[in-house]
C-alpha cells in the first residue's frame, strides 16, 4: 500500500520534539512497519529526521499562519493548489491520510476525486483551540476550510470521544457514521521499564515526574504545591520535571519562591530518545491536568509513562478516566486538588509494592491495545472499506 501522509500544519515541525511531531513520526513508522510505503507531504519539517526516516520520500508544502481575511483567501487556496499538485505529481496512493490542520482541504479532495480513501486526523477543535490561545484572525475562513474537508473525508479519526464530539456539531462531519474514535498510542519497544534511568537521584530519593511541553493547561502549579508539601514532610524527594515551553519561567520562579529550586530538576526540551530515560528515573510520573469541560486531549504522556512501567497519577478529567482505572493501573485525584495528589505521592512513597503492582498493570494495559501499531492496523482497517460508497 502507499500512503501519502500529509501535515500541512505549520505549527507541526514533524522531527521536533513537540507531542505533534512524535505523534506525526510514530505513525509514519507504525504504518511502515504494517508494510505500507508512506510519502510526507509537510508545511514544516523542523530538525533532521533520525536515521530510520532516511528512506523517506519528503515533499515540502507553503507553510501557512493565521491571517487577516481580506487577504489570506489567496494564500489558502495557493496552499491547496499546491497540497492537490504535489499528491498527482508523486502518486498513484492507496490512502491519503491527513493530519487536520486548520487551512488544508485539497489533500481530502483529491483523494475523493480519485476514487481511494481519504482518513483525516483530528487532534483537537483547532479553530476554538487556536481563537483562545493565540487568537484567530481569519475565524470565518478556518469554519469554511473545516466544513469542507470534513465533507471531503471518507473517513474522520478522532483521537478522543471529546474530538469526536465536537465533529458531531458540524453538519458536514458525522453522517453515515464517518467518526471513528482512535486513542493515541505509544512504542513500548522504546518506552520500557528496563531502559537505563538518565536522571538517577540519590540512593533513597523518592522521584515526581512529569514530561510535557509547560503550557498552562497542564496544571503544573497544582503539580508543585502537592510536590511542596511532599517534600515538606520528607526531604528525600525530588522534582523531575522534562520539557519547556511558555511556562518555564513562571515555574521556576515558583519552585524558587518557595524554595524548591534544589530540590528539583528541569531538563528544558529534549530529544524524544531522551525521553524513556528520563521516564525510568521517576518513581511517581504525574498528568496533573485541572478541571476542564473541554478537555479533549489523548495525552501521550500517559501512554509512555504506561509503556515505561512507571506507577502513574493522573486527574479525574477526560480519557483518563477511561484508561486509568483507579488502584488497578493508576491513581486518579479530583483535578486542581493539590491536597489529593500530595496524598496519593505519599502514598506510592511510602509503598513500593503498590507503585511496583501499579506500574506492571500499566504497561499491561498499552500492551493490550494502546500500542502505535495497534492505532496504524485500525486506521488500515477503515481505509480498506469502499471510499466511493463511504
Amino acid at each position: 500500500m502507499r500512503i501519502a501522509y500529509v501535515c500541512a500544519d505549520a505549527g507541526v515541525p514533524v522531527f521536533g520534539c513537540k507531542g505533534s511531531s512524535v505523534h506525526v513520526q510514530e505513525m509514519i513508522r507504525a504504518f511502515q512497519r504494517q508494510g505500507a510505503r508512506v510519502d510526507l507531504f509537510a508545511a514544516r519539517v523542523g530538525e533532521r529526521p533520525p536515521p530510520d526516516f532516511d528512506a523517506l520520500s519528503m515533499h515540502r508544502l507553503p507553510a501557512i499562519r493565521d491571517g487577516e481575511p481580506a487577504g489570506h483567501a489567496a494564500a489558502v487556496t495557493a496552499l491547496n493548489h499546491e497540497v492537490a499538485a504535489a499528491i498527482e505529481r508523486a502518486g498513484p496512493y492507496d490512502l491519503v491520510y491527513e493530519r487536520y490542520s486548520l487551512w488544508s482541504f485539497a489533500a481530502m479532495e483529491q483523494a475523493r476525486a480519485a476514487g481511494i480513501s481519504g482518513l483525516l486526523e483530528v487532534n483537537a477543535p483547532l479553530i476554538e483551540e487556536q481563537a483562545v490561545h493565540r487568537g484567530l484572525r481569519d475565524a470565518g475562513g478556518a469554519a469554511l476550510v473545516a466544513a469542507r474537508v470534513f465533507q471531503a473525508a471518507t473517513a474522520l479519526v478522532a483521537v478522543s470521544a471529546e474530538v469526536a464530539a465536537w465533529l458531531a456539531r458540524w453538519p458536514s462531519a458525522p453522517g453515515g457514521g464517518r467518526v471513528h474514535v482512535l486513542h493515541n498510542g505509544v512504542a513500548p519497544e522504546r518506552f520500557r521499564p528496563d531502559v537505563r534511568p538518565a536522571s538517577p537521584g540519590p540512593p533513597g530519593t523518592f522521584t515526581v515526574g512529569f514530561v510535557g511541553s509547560m503550557k498552562p493547561w497542564h496544571g503544573l502549579s497544582v503539580l508543585i504545591e502537592a510536590f511542596a508539601r511532599l517534600h515538606h514532610d520528607d526531604a528525600a524527594t525530588r522534582l523531575l520535571l522534562v520539557g519547556g515551553g511558555p511556562e518555564d519561567a513562571a515555574i521556576r520562579a515558583e519552585l524558587a519562591a518557595r524554595g524548591l529550586t534544589n530540590a528539583a530538576v528541569l531538563t528544558g526540551v529534549v530529544a524524544p530518545g531522551e525521553v524513556p530515560g528520563l521516564l525510568t528515573s521517576m518513581d511517581a510520573a504525574v498528568a496533573p491536568y485541572p478541571d476542564s469541560k473541554r478537555f479533549y486531549f489523548s495525552p501521550l504522556k500517559v501512554y509512555e509513562y504506561m509503556a515505561a512501567g512507571r506507577a502513574v497519577v493522573a486527574s479525574r478529567v477526560g480519557q483518563l478516566e477511561a484508561v486509568i482505572q483507579h488502584e488497578i493501573n493508576g491513581l486518579l485525584c479530583s483535578p486542581a486538588d493539590p491536597g489529593a495528589l500530595a496524598t496519593a505521592l505519599s502514598r506510592l512513597r511510602r509503598e513500593p509494592e503498590l507503585r511496583d503492582r501499579l506500574g506492571r498493570a500499566a504497561r499491561a494495559t498499552v500492551l493490550q491495545g494502546h500500542t502505535w501499531d495497534a492505532v496504524a492496523a485500525k486506521v488500515l482497517a477503515l481505509a480498506t472499506h469502499d471510499p466511493v460508497a463511504a
